[in-house]
């Protein structure tokens, strides 16, 4: 058989491509997937998965099959691949394009994977695939510009994580498809928000789209097999079938309201207005959090809680680090708390200093270290999520200028298949300010509950020879 009826066969059965070049059967849905792709001149295909089917694979054969069947005499495909972050894009869709191209003698003599575009070799400029992104920061319109200024008559947008991009960048892939002969979009992702371009293609225009769902429910006979239907029962036995995290990544549906935003306002608001009994709160270990002023427009706050109630902060500016312990001893010894919580990066490590030179040591927090609970990417994660979990078991929150905004304005996504807070600079440029309050409070969460008088609490009550169980937390002011 000819190179010439080989691509005619592949362009018209992409599954083909797959076993010709690389020996592999694509999965039920994969399968399904690469027809819609093929099925006509201009097709959309909105692909809605549960963590690991191999989506990302599908992308990649894809690209392949753009690129090695769409070609004509002076007429070269071309194409544009993005995903939620240049880092997603480099380590998933990008990494997986790659290692295709690696299994074909006959990619790898016709084409070049770099590091921005995957091209033919003799016709770099007019026949290629770039690898495309935006800023972490960027917004609706900034993200939507992302595929602008890509025109041909032969073209083709694969989208990987689009489950929280921008709907705006559907747009230009439209207006791409506007004036070609052979146009293809392909969008792939965790349906983890309602507010994205996956739910946009999969819910509100799929007459337009074919929509496929891929789910790893045990329950389904139709679940792909390349995600364990063991990890997947223990994810559903754990945390029940009506959980967010479950939903979007075992069962591949979208959790009713979205899982973008961690607190809601009414949420936040009710906390300030929850009062707890004394028996509910005052057997439970006095803590401090301290978030340390990072930059001169930065506080440094100190935050006292005791079980489910928290109380009014203190602030401070433009302060040292010896002077940041020396207020966390009074704050210690006015209220006797029992464990001091000190974010341990930059001017942290010298409180943290100073406190163990005064035979107090602080525990160090890291923002960026290992969580307790594997579904968190970070402490800070797993710490801001056990603060959501306490304020809607009705924690009690003191009223204070800005902390309702501070708790309401981070959002969280998934990576790597683990809840992942906004990071600290971002919620920043958006507020204006720093969550400083937030962070410390969040600080006192770095440990799970534990009770009063524990063995930090005890060795401290030997030392100082008052009795902590007598103490009212609501008789002192800090």
């Amino acid at each position: 058989m000819s190179a010439e009826e080989d691509l005619s066969r592949w362009r018209c059965n992409p599954a083909v491509m797959v076993w010709d070049l690389f020996g592999a059967t694509p999965d039920t849905w994969q399968a399904e997937a690469l027809r819609a792709y093929s099925s006509a001149p201009i097709s959309r295909v909105s692909m809605r998965a549960c963590a690991g089917p191999g989506k990302s694979t599908v992308l990649a054969w894809c690209i392949v099959n753009h690129m090695l069947t769409q070609a004509g005499v002076g007429d070269h495909p071309v194409g544009a691949a993005i995903s939620i972050t240049a880092d997603n894009l480099r380590d998933n869709l990008w990494a997986e394009l790659a290692r295709w191209h690696g299994r074909s003698e006959l990619l790898r003599a016709q084409f070049t994977h770099s590091a921005e575009l995957y091209f033919q070799n003799e016709n770099k400029k007019t026949w290629f695939i770039s690898a495309r992104s935006f800023a972490r920061s960027a917004n609706a319109e900034e993200q939507g510009r992302t595929l602008s200024g890509l025109h041909a008559r032969r073209i083709l947008y694969a989208i990987d994580e689009a489950g929280d991009i921008s709907p705006s960048v559907l747009n230009a892939a439209e207006q791409g498809l506007s004036t070609c002969e052979v146009g293809k979009i392909l969008v792939a992702g965790n349906p983890t928000s309602m507010s994205g371009l996956l739910y946009q293609t999969a819910v509100h225009l799929r007459d337009r789209w074919h929509v496929i769902r891929i789910t790893a429910d045990p329950a389904d006979p139709n679940r792909s097999p390349r995600v364990s239907l063991e990890w997947a029962q223990q994810q559903i036995d754990t945390y029940g079938r009506d959980n967010a995290w479950v939903q979007a990544y075992v069962l591949g549906e979208f959790p009713p309201g979205g899982i973008n935003s961690l607190l809601s306002v009414d949420q936040v608001e009710a906390s300030m207005r929850s009062r707890p009994a004394d028996e509910d709160y005052r057997h439970s270990q006095r803590r401090l959090g301290v978030d340390v002023a990072r930059f001169g427009d930065d506080r440094t706050v100190i935050f006292p809680r005791q079980g489910l109630v928290a109380f009014e902060p203190v602030t401070m500016r433009d302060a040292r680090g010896h002077d940041i312990a020396a207020r966390i001893m009074l704050a210690k010894e006015k209220w006797q708390s029992e464990v001091e919580f000190v974010d341990g990066s930059g001017v942290g490590a010298s409180v943290l200093d100073s406190l163990l030179q005064s035979g107090n040591p602080g525990i160090a927090v890291a923002f960026a270290g290992r969580p307790d609970d594997p579904r968190y990417l970070n402490k800070r994660s797993e710490m801001w999520f056990r603060m959501k979990d306490w304020i809607e078991r009705s924690g009690s929150l003191p009223r204070v200028d800005g902390l309702v905004r501070e708790l309401t304005e981070p959002t969280y996504t998934f990576t790597h298949g683990k809840y992942h807070l906004e990071e600290k600079d971002q919620i920043k440029r958006r507020l204006g300010y720093s969550p400083d309050l937030a962070d410390a409070l969040a600080c006192t969460f770095c440990w799970s509950e534990r009770p009063g008088g524990d063995a930090i609490g005890q060795m401290r009550a030997q030392r100082t020879g008052r009795v902590l169980s007598d103490f009212d937390p609501l008789a002192v002011k800090m």
